[in-house]
């Protein structure tokens, strides 16, 4: 569906009386395009205390031949670049700001005390003004319920504040993450920063990210622009909206698509398997026998390597108006016909090891929605069932992340009354909705073979919306 107000207020004239009415105006988000580069522009680098990731990050962006510059309180920064081969210089002059800067990555894995707070402040204060529209920030620090003192405990969880109103503060479509990296994960955080520092993230801000010692086999692909290149990927409710783009993204990362979705989506299905050059498979998650029928579908192509738990519907009433059918058919397909999926197919060996799930939660699971009760328990367990059962699939070397979108522009949110369909448009720090293509690429992140430090992950797919947490 086409937001008419975005495309208003990016119109020349559109633009000038937006401006003159003090009216808001959300900027065109940067999009991935096939065969664009992670990053177009410099990477401003800082740090704070004894900076411990710095020479993963140098790899990183060597591996993504970013531009780097240093920021003054980071002067160890270049030659740690230079022994991993790129080429760096520092940033500014004579406390003077430098050139505008598409990245900024801050290092704060050395603060072990709130009382080095201050090096969050400088850097961030000296750097706000010289962002890009759609730039990106990423905050890189070590999980504080590993952290070995109180303190630097204390320090580190304080970092999720400043993320989040720092991606309220900086607008122009500009994104903030955090990311915990456990100790002896350092490596694994080149997929992270890949995702995060690309156009692929355009609508994920202000998330909380954990990146952990790797589940299973961990490589890198042999081509970064088809990571996903002999892998068998199942996409739950694929014949329209966020499946059909799910299966669209995980064709062009290189996979063979199995296209699922209900007998009476057999038009759409068809459809969709022949665009990405998949197959297509009309079943009902819900029904008993399913768990068994995907088994022996992915036990007949040699295992899959990917599942993806798209397939969801709603059946919304205030719960004192709900059906007792109603409550059950959304709980069963939402959340239940998941669990028994992955039982039956992690127990009969019919996915790979190293293989993903990955399951799509929803805003409305983590803020609740009016006359959702049923889908917002459904969708609540599913981050339930991510984080329960990451550490019981991790010894089968299976990983298993959610994403949770928030307001998507799909034929679903079309059909939203005017009124709270805007609402649901601006209320977020992006000012405006999601495309499916958004929630793709993050399934396709935590589907990346090089996202074995990735497991129990929920991310909201929102533009930091202002409902929930």
């Amino acid at each position: 569906m086409t937001d008419s107000y975005l495309n208003f207020a990016n119109s020349p004239v559109g633009s000038k009386l937006t401006q003159a009415l003090g009216l808001p105006t959300p900027i065109v988000l940067e999009r991935y395009e096939p065969g664009a580069p992670v990053i177009k522009g410099a990477v401003l680098l800082g740090g704070g205390g004894a900076p411990q990731m710095l020479p993963a990050l140098a790899r990183a962006l060597k591996s993504v031949d970013a531009q780097t510059l240093a920021h003054a309180q980071l002067p160890q920064w270049t030659p740690i670049a230079n022994a991993a081969g790129l080429l760096t210089g520092r940033w500014g002059l004579e406390g003077q700001p430098g050139e505008k800067l598409k990245a900024l990555l801050f290092d704060a894995s050395g603060l072990d005390d709130s009382s080095q707070s201050d090096a969050l402040y400088h850097f961030f204060h000296d750097t706000a003004r010289s962002l890009l529209p759609c730039a990106r920030v990423v905050i890189v620090g070590r999980p504080p319920e590993s952290c070995a003192s109180a303190r630097k405990a204390t320090m580190q969880r304080a970092l999720e504040g400043l993320s989040r109103s720092l991606a309220k503060e900086l607008k122009k479509a500009i994104t903030v993450q955090l990311v915990y990296v456990a100790e002896g994960a350092e490596d694994q955080i080149e997929s992270t920063l890949r995702f995060l520092l690309s156009p692929r993230s355009a609508y994920v801000s202000a998330q909380v990210i954990r990146v952990a010692l790797p589940v299973g086999p961990s490589a890198a692909p042999a081509d970064w622009t088809q990571p996903l290149a002999g892998r068998k990927v199942l996409v739950t409710g694929a014949s329209r909206g966020i499946g059909a783009a799910i299966a669209e993204v995980m064709a062009r990362e290189g996979a063979s698509v199995i296209c699922l979705d209900v007998p009476q989506a057999q038009a759409g299905l068809d459809e969709i398997s022949a665009r990405v050059g998949g197959t297509a498979l009309a079943l009902d998650i819900g029904a008993a026998d399913a768990p068994q029928q995907l088994v022996a579908a992915a036990l007949a192509q040699g295992g899959w390597d990917v599942v993806v738990h798209n397939a969801g519907i709603t059946r919304d009433k205030t719960i004192a108006n709900m059906k007792e059918h109603f409550w059950q058919m959304v709980v069963n397909v939402n959340l239940s016909a998941q669990e028994r999926i992955n039982d039956a197919l992690i127990a009969a060996g019919a996915i790979t090891s190293g293989a993903r799930i990955v399951c799509v939660s929803s805003i409305s699971g983590i803020a609740g929605n009016l006359g959702q009760t049923n889908y917002a328990l459904s969708k609540a367990g599913v981050v339930g069932m991510v984080q329960s059962t990451a550490p019981l699939f991790a010894a089968h070397g299976v990983t298993i992340n959610a994403v949770a979108p928030g307001f998507i522009e799909t034929q679903m949110t079309a059909a939203i009354p005017f009124a709270l369909r805007e609402a649901g448009r601006r209320m977020n720090a992006m000012g405006q909705g999601g495309l499916p293509q958004d929630v793709a690429e993050a399934i396709a992140w935590f589907a990346s073979p090089a996202s074995s430090g990735l497991s129990g992950n929920v991310v909201r797919v929102c533009g930091q919306s202002l409902i929930g947490a």
